[in-house]
Order: structure tokens, then sequence, then C-alpha cells
């Protein structure tokens, strides 16, 4: 299939993949009273008291904005806002789709940190909660850590916290097949960017401290040559214990765990063999991994993952923020917090009896969203971020 084409085809033909549906059939004088006015004047007096009312008159707790500055749109690079839309159109498609939650494509006109935020929050008062998309690093931890502190609705930054998610479920049912302890693996995680951050943050959290980050230039430590942002300074601090210097070739000897978010054919079958015995390669760059699943288990990997469909083993963030989101939503969460995204990486594991090739459920298996929602409800309710 030429998907290019088909794809190019399918959005001129449908002008875009989703669209806006009333939930009231209209059909008479007396419905009209009922939606609009006189009718609508009754929800308003009374959200006018308790604007929590909302949840329960509007459509608000169950919509999504999903916002973006077009800056980091797939790895297209810094397209813009209209070129993100076709992106941010699917993500609204997919949110409707696995978890019923209706969503809005907000594609903004700026990139500037501060005037996303002040943006998001004098659109806030319509929505459930915020899905950050597409926003280049390190600007988006800076734009979700101001809106965290500023909004109590959730705010979540897909890129970084819902790729974390289905790595660190990954990497606990790779640790399973093995029969090694989850905190003793040593990995390297090639790629400082949004995801890579994300993923060292939440693998952090989960208790793994053998963790280091690499660049293209090499590892990253204290005093490391490399320019560094705010982001990338403050994880240097808490990984690579041993301060392991040189280019990844040299950082991957010993090492248990590869988990590339960076480019393709960054790692080679040289890399793989100087790696411990029985290596976990998660080449996550999209469309082209760092290195082809059929060469790295030639190589003598034990266990392949990749971001691809066409390929066993697909890490992929979509098993994640569709019921990270429902969870959230279904419990009126004022806020996505670690413990929420530990939980869903733990009952996203669980879900099925993992194998070498098969280490998630596949992003159609019915119970995900369900599962993750349950399990991100209970954390939101023990964490004491439930309205």
């Amino acid at each position: 299939m030429d998907y290019r084409q088909k794809a190019l085809e399918l959005h001129q033909r449908l002008r875009g993949k989703i669209g806006i549906y009333n939930k009231i059939n209209l059909q008479n004088e007396a419905d009209l009273a009922l939606v609009y006015t006189p009718g609508v004047a009754e929800p308003c007096k009374l959200i006018a008291q308790n604007k929590e009312l909302a949840y329960q008159y509007t459509a608000k707790g169950n919509l999504l904005a999903v916002v973006t500055d077009g800056t980091a749109v797939l790895g297209l690079g810094n397209l813009g806002p209209e070129a993100a839309l076709p992106v941010i159109e699917g993500k609204c498609f997919l949110f409707k789709e696995f978890a019923d939650i209706d969503a809005l494509p907000l594609c903004l006109g700026t990139t500037d940190v501060d005037e996303i935020v002040e943006t998001i929050i004098h659109l806030a008062p319509t929505f459930g909660g915020i899905n950050l998309e597409d926003i280049s690093s390190p600007r988006c931890f800076a734009i979700l850590r101001k809106l965290k502190q500023k909004l109590s609705i959730p705010v979540f930054h897909d890129d970084c916290q819902g790729t974390a998610v289905v790595v660190l479920a990954a990497l606990i049912n790779a640790a399973q097949i093995l029969k090694r302890d989850l905190r003793q693996l040593e990995i390297v995680i090639n790629g400082v960017g949004a995801a890579g951050i994300g993923i060292a943050e939440l693998l952090k959290a989960a208790g793994l401290q053998k963790l280091i980050l690499c660049t293209r230039e090499g590892a990253l430590y204290p005093g490391c040559p490399q320019k560094l942002d705010e982001e990338q300074f403050r994880l240097v601090k808490s990984t690579n214990p041993e301060r392991k210097k040189g280019k990844l070739l040299e950082v991957l000897s010993g090492a248990d765990v590869f988990i590339g978010v960076s480019g393709p054919q960054v790692l080679n079958r040289e890399m793989i063999r100087k790696m411990n015995s029985q290596p976990i390669i998660f080449a996550l760059a999209n469309p082209l991994p760092e290195i082809k699943p059929e060469e790295a288990l030639a190589a003598g990997a034990f266990i392949v993952g990749t971001g691809r469909s066409d390929y066993p083993n697909q890490i992929n963030n979509l098993l994640a923020f569709p019921g990270i989101f429902r969870g959230a939503l279904a419990v009126q969460a004022k806020e996505i917090n670690e413990l929420m995204l530990l939980e869903a990486a733990r009952a996203l594991a669980q879900i099925i009896v993992p194998s070498k090739t098969r280490l998630l459920p596949k992003v159609f298996d019915s119970r995900v969203s369900t599962v993750l929602a349950e399990a991100v409800a209970a954390a939101a309710f023990k964490s004491g971020v439930v309205r």
C-alpha cells in the first residue's frame, strides 16, 4: 500500500478527520427552548453560583484541548501550526476512538512560552484537561511546569509522559522475561529531547538508578563538554552514577538496555555485541529506527522493540494517553501526577502475559483503556487530587 498517497487522498476527501456532532435531535420549538433560550439560562445560573457544576451541566468534564505550536511535528521538526493540524486532528480522533473523549485541536500561532501559557490559561474554563503535543524541548517542559502550577485541571505532555509510561511498562515485562531485577538494569537512553527526558524522569521515579543519557557527542555527566539546556543539566546531576564518558560505542559497553529516541541508524551490530548478555533494544525513532530489528537480533539482542506497527513489540504511546485521560477525567482529577503515571505503566504491563515478541498489548486490545483508566483513577484518589 502506498500510505503516502492514500493518506493524502483520505485527508483531502474528508477535509480532516474530525467533526462536531450534536447529542440532541432538534425537531421543534420545544426542543429549541430547552437547548437554547430560554431553558439554557437555568444551568447558566447554577454554574454562576458554583463553577464546579460546569462538570455536570456542560461537555467540560469530557472535553480536552490538544495544544501545539507546531515546533516539533513528528520527526519532521518545526513546521508551524498549520502543518501540525493533521497530527493534532489525528490525536483528537484517537482520543474519541479509544476512550470516547471529545477533543479539540488548538494550533497556536506563537512559540513564546509565556504567550502559550497565558493563552491556555484563558481557554482552560472550557476544558476538563489539556494535552500538550509536538512542542519542542526544553520549552515544552517550561510550559508543562507553569500550567501545572496555575491550572487545577490535568495537564499532560504526551511526547514526554505518554512515551515514558509505555517504555516503563515494556521494561517491566522485559525484566520479568529475563528474570532480572528491574532496578538493577543499566540503561542507556540515546536522545535527550522531550521523550528522552520524560523516560529518564519516570524510570527514576520507578526506582531505576543506573541511567546514562547520551547525545551524538557522547554521554552526559557533570562538567561534560556538551552544551546542555536547563532540563538536561538538571537530569545530569542524578544520572550516570559511574560517570561513564565517551561516545555511544563506549557507553554501551556492559549495558543491559538501549532506549533510542533519537534518529535512524545510530546503533550498529558492534555496539550491541559490546552490551551485556541478552541485551534489550528499544529502537523507538520513527519512522526509521536507530537499528532495524532484524539487524539487532542478528547481533545478539534478546528483545527488540520499535515504535512501528509493522514489527513485533510496538512500543506506542497510543497504549497510554487515552486510558490515562479517561481515568483522570472520570474522577475530575486536578492534575496528572507521578503516581498516576507509574500506576498506568504497571497496569499496562499486567494486561498480558509477556513474551519476547509481545511485551505489551496490541493497540486495538479493548482492555487497555479501561484498565489504565481504573489504575489512574485509583492513583488520583490515593494522591488526593480528586475533586
